[in-house]
């Protein structure tokens, strides 16, 4: 399982920087304030959850449960939600796509709130 969330996250993780750079430098000029901080936030999440998904696959060899293989879908699951819909929303601004950013918040927390319920009985 953990090579599986090593490619999701390495790939996730490249994507990230990709888009953040083409943000920093292809978009600054043409988007708003307002619109470049909603971009950044979700090449921020983006980010952290990328290398959630390679702190997953360092972990999850020290535990074998298949709980753990439904984290990482909400994780990536949570990075195209929250943070697609994000992009979306800065590119477009398009209101409607800030309706579907919970949903990959829920996503976020319920992937986080999983891996922490598989390891509370772990001990140490």
């Amino acid at each position: 399982m953990s090579t599986v969330w090593i490619k999701w996250g390495s790939a996730l993780m490249f994507l990230a920087v990709a888009l953040g750079a083409f943000g920093a430098h292809a978009l600054k000029a043409k988007l708003s304030p307002e619109a470049m901080e909603i971009y950044k936030t979700a090449v921020l999440y983006h980010l952290i959850h990328a290398l959630g998904l390679l702190a997953l696959a360092g972990v999850s060899g020290t535990a074998s449960d298949g709980r753990l293989f439904w984290a990482g879908t909400l994780l990536v699951s949570g990075i195209v939600l929250f943070s697609g819909s994000l992009y979306l929303l800065a590119v477009t601004g398009q209101k409607w796509l800030g309706a579907v950013t919970p949903l990959g918040g829920l996503a976020f927390l319920s992937a986080w709130g999983t891996v922490f319920i598989v390891y509370l009985n772990k001990g140490g």
